[in-house]
């Protein structure tokens, strides 16, 4: 928690976007939004094991 009280509040469309996540925890919030600062330095982050890919711009990406 010591760096988590550093970090912005989510937004509104961010704890939307965090609606559909899988895995969540009291503290999750997505990576894309948290800002590289000073503050920061030493900061440690847990990738979710799992994650859904959605399109939300209408990207269809090709198979691989």
């Amino acid at each position: 928690m010591e760096y988590y009280n550093k970090l912005e509040d989510p937004t509104d469309e961010e704890n939307d976007m965090l609606d559909l996540a899988f895995g969540l925890t009291e503290t999750s919030q997505l990576g894309c939004q948290v800002i590289a600062k000073p503050e920061l330095d030493g900061i440690r982050l847990a990738i979710p094991p799992a994650t859904r890919n959605f399109a939300v711009d209408g990207y269809v990406p090709k198979a691989h």
